[in-house]
């Protein structure tokens, strides 16, 4: 047997209908383990407590039960969350690479797209390789 503090007392009046007289008492009530149930039940060892001892130990197996299945519920739901993230960092990669992989397509074609650089022309006459004024100059147009 233990004594509940304040919150566990707010919960239980706020869960358990019957209690509801608890709400205004100053007192904070009592509350039997699963064990204590039992003992309680032995000791009394009426027709009515050994009922109420093993409706008491009942419900402590179902709510033994709960928790397990909360449990593994707990865990199915973190372990899909975590496949999620992952799913999502993938998704996010996939996109950053695609994303880069279409940037170099539009370039790609944007530089096959521009018009090609004009071809130097040969100079006109005779020009040696070591004259200074072998630069080849743009010609000029005559009408």
């Amino acid at each position: 047997m233990f004594q509940l503090n304040a919150p566990e007392k707010q919960e239980v009046v706020a869960n358990c209908d019957h209690l509801a007289k608890l709400k205004f008492s100053k007192a904070l009530p009592y509350a039997f383990t699963e064990h204590g149930a039992i003992q309680a039940a032995n000791v009394l060892a009426s027709p009515q407590a050994i009922e109420v001892g093993v409706y008491v130990v009942r419900a402590f197996v179902h709510l033994r039960e709960l928790v397990v299945t909360n449990k593994e519920l707990a865990l199915r739901l973190d372990e899909l969350e975590n496949k999620t993230d992952l799913m999502s960092f993938k998704q996010e990669t996939f996109e950053h690479n695609n994303r880069v992989q279409l940037k170099q397509i539009i370039d790609t074609l944007r530089e096959l797209m521009a018009p090609p650089p004009a071809a130097p022309k040969r100079p006109i006459g005779f020009v040696t390789p070591d004259d200074p004024s072998a630069k080849p100059k743009a010609a000029k147009k005559t009408r």
